[in-house]
């Protein structure tokens, strides 16, 4: 029998009027201290975390629990003292200079029959390259993760990546935290993009929760479960 695909978790910061980030070469931070602490513990109770090839160049994150004291706690459950970092790119381009590769534990990288060689070449000893096929297939992916262990798997973007795994059904949460500011620019990159979500525009999410950190407000919805 296969294993039970994991939980997806996706978390997300954006301003009031959607967006991820501004168009400026610097990232826009959204959340407050307090907020990306709790993020940081959202990650260290995940077993892996997920970002997407187009985050991974823009921002070029370590992607990691960065808490001594819950990596500590991760090491004490018996777990890795980081959890699996986990990345998609359907067209491969991903340079073995990226810090994701060099900070924390196990990585693995998702992509297409045509890219797969090239990422196994660049990535050399830095990290598993498994293809899905002609495209990226995400079910594949959870399926694969299932056999890896993984049991909890937190998304942290970009906004295609969010796009997929809701449009898809393969979502179970979703942490929005919006923060108190506008961005205004077309350019921008935005929570979500134009796709055909289950139910369409009349179906509600169930609200799993609401409150405030600081002057950031946390919501938290289970788009597979309809409002009561």
């Amino acid at each position: 029998m296969m294993a039970a695909r994991p939980f997806v978790l996706l978390s997300v910061a954006t301003s009031i009027d959607g967006y991820i980030d501004d168009a400026s070469p610097e990232r826009l931070l959204l959340s407050n201290p307090a907020d990306f602490d709790r993020v940081d513990q959202v990650r260290a109770d995940s077993d892996a975390i997920l970002i997407g090839g187009n985050t991974l160049r823009s921002d070029n994150p370590r992607l990691l629990v960065n808490s001594e004291q819950r990596r500590a706690a991760r090491i004490a459950a018996g777990k890795p003292e980081y959890p699996l970092k986990v990345t998609i790119s359907a067209s491969g381009d991903l340079s073995r200079d990226l810090k994701f590769w060099h900070f924390g534990d196990k990585k693995v990288v998702y992509t297409t029959d045509s890219a797969a060689a090239k990422l196994r070449e660049e990535l050399d000893g830095l990290a598993d390259v498994v293809s899905t096929g002609e495209n990226v297939d995400f079910g594949a992916l959870l399926d694969d993760l299932a056999t890896r262990g993984v049991e909890r798997l937190m998304v942290e973007g970009g906004g295609q990546i969010h796009t997929q795994f809701l449009s898809q059904g393969l979502a179970d949460e979703v942490h929005l935290a919006v923060a108190p500011l506008l961005v205004g620019d077309a350019a921008a990159p935005r929570f979500l993009h134009a796709a055909s979500y289950p139910g369409g525009s009349t179906r509600r999410m169930g609200l799993l929760g609401a409150e405030t950190i600081g002057d950031v407000v946390l919501l938290r919805f289970a788009p597979k479960h309809e409002s009561a």
